[in-house]
């Protein structure tokens, strides 16, 4: 009766109502042949102390991040969330706060999501950013869509080296426009010919740095080529840790710039909720998707906060909006925000400093293994290695031997050749103690 709270008199009564006489009349649309005839093979109702348990077992099969040696990145990074970013944001006027429509008492909520604009913005060298998105490939998306508007042309070039759930989510949301998307094949060595792929047809070409496989990209001479061709440049993120250290993409001609925040303030958490960071140039606010929050003064000159731009369906009229996302990633920018404030300009550049030692020394190490190839050049905090088994049959075995050591290029790239490709990451909370396990495991498991 807790969970299925209804009577037979209480279904009877809503059956006569709708003037059907049994629930199988409900279902009358749907053919024979597709319903089920007997219930599904799960188990039968039981206690919530029952259940409690079950689940707790099944929870338990996990290796949570921070119980092993973890070197897993592609798009979602373990890093050190200080103890005051939860407590923080576990504050009541912070976790019960709700869209800020009246900005009378919406002021607190209004000025973190104007700081936290102003970050992103400084961090990407841009002009302006937009109060999150829901997280880097939807972003990324939205960019590709921003970027038809500005230029009214509907093609997108997408990097080889553009994470491939990015590119799958970019090539979504563009077939139910309609529109094309030209992707570059997958490329470890950073050295595809982005230059040739651009023409005067392109609305965009969308490129990552530190890319897929975890190079850093100079942008400069794509962006020059781009303009010149009334195409725009879009630079593209997973790791935000890694400018604090490297070239913004707003100082190497990017028109918009968009990723994943995750790194700061948030935690793994399997997969979400993370916040994605979108920013631009001024001339083209207009066309930026979500909300935007401004600084202004109320009727007695006193500084406040309000929504600025929302050019979203909720707002305008359809046939007007930018975008059709209805909200932004509050709690998750509000910890980003905390985060990015207590680490400051030269905390940020610190941790940075810290994740490419921590990675370059793990690179040096693991190149050393007899069989093992490491194939950057140049890289942030993560990097790809080839190996001489299949990196899917590694990563297991790593596993067995409490390492978890990378993801392989097969598990987001299958069929594409790549099944020797170990993507690796390495962050400031990697200690030698770790890197030393994971080089014996691997050497055992090779």
């Amino acid at each position: 009766m807790r969970y299925l709270p209804l009577s037979d008199a209480d279904r009877g009564e809503m059956l006569a109502r709708i003037g059907v006489s049994s629930i199988d009349e409900l279902f009358a649309d749907i053919p024979a042949k597709m319903r089920m005839e007997a219930p599904a093979d799960l188990p039968r109702a039981q206690g919530e102390l029952e259940v409690e348990r079950i689940l707790g077992r099944m929870a338990a099969r996990n290796i949570a991040a921070s119980s092993v040696p973890f070197f897993v990145g592609a798009g979602a990074y373990k890093h050190h969330v200080p103890a005051t970013v939860d407590h923080l944001i576990q504050r009541s006027e912070f976790l019960t706060s709700y869209t800020p429509y009246q900005p009378e008492i919406a002021q607190g909520t209004l000025q973190y999501l104007f700081e936290f604009q102003t970050q992103v913005a400084q961090l990407t060298g841009m002009d302006v950013a937009n109060a999150s998105m829901y997280d880097g490939s939807t972003g990324t998306a939205e960019a590709v869509l921003m970027a038809h508007r500005v230029t009214r042309r509907r093609k997108a070039v997408l990097s080889g080296g553009l994470h491939p759930h990015y590119a799958e989510v970019v090539r979504t949301l563009s077939r139910l426009a309609g529109d094309e998307v030209v992707t570059l094949a997958p490329d470890v060595s950073a050295g595809e010919d982005l230059l040739a792929a651009i023409d005067d047809t392109v609305s965009c070409i969308v490129v990552q740095t530190p890319d897929f496989f975890g190079n850093l990209r100079d942008l400069r001479a794509v962006a020059e080529k781009a303009h010149a061709h009334g195409a725009l440049l879009i630079a593209v993120f997973t790791e935000v840790v890694s400018l604090g250290l490297v070239t913004p993409p707003g100082e190497m001609g990017a028109d918009i710039v968009v990723g994943e925040g995750q790194s700061i303030g948030n935690a793994l958490s399997f997969g979400g909720p993370y916040v994605g960071l979108f920013a631009t140039r001024q001339k083209y606010v207009r066309q930026m998707p979500g909300r935007l929050c401004g600084e202004t003064v109320d009727a007695e000159g006193r500084r406040g906060f309000v929504l600025t731009l929302s050019t979203r369906e909720q707002h305008i009229r359809r046939d007007k909006a930018t975008s059709n996302i209805c909200t932004n990633s509050g709690l998750c920018c509000l910890a980003f925000t905390i985060h990015m404030t207590l680490l400051g300009q030269t905390g940020l550049a610190r941790l940075a400093r810290i994740n490419h030692a921590n990675a370059v020394k793990l690179a040096d190490r693991l190149a050393a293994v007899p069989g093992v190839t490491v194939l950057n050049g140049t890289f942030f905090n993560e990097f790809t290695m080839k190996l001489p088994k299949p990196a899917a049959d590694v990563v297991e075995a790593l596993a067995g031997k409490g390492v978890l050591g990378g993801v392989p290029v097969s598990r987001l790239l299958p069929g594409a050749g790549l099944d020797d490709l170990l993507v690796v990451a390495s962050t400031e909370v990697n200690t030698d103690e770790d890197r030393a396990a994971f080089i014996e495991a691997l050497k055992e498991v090779l």
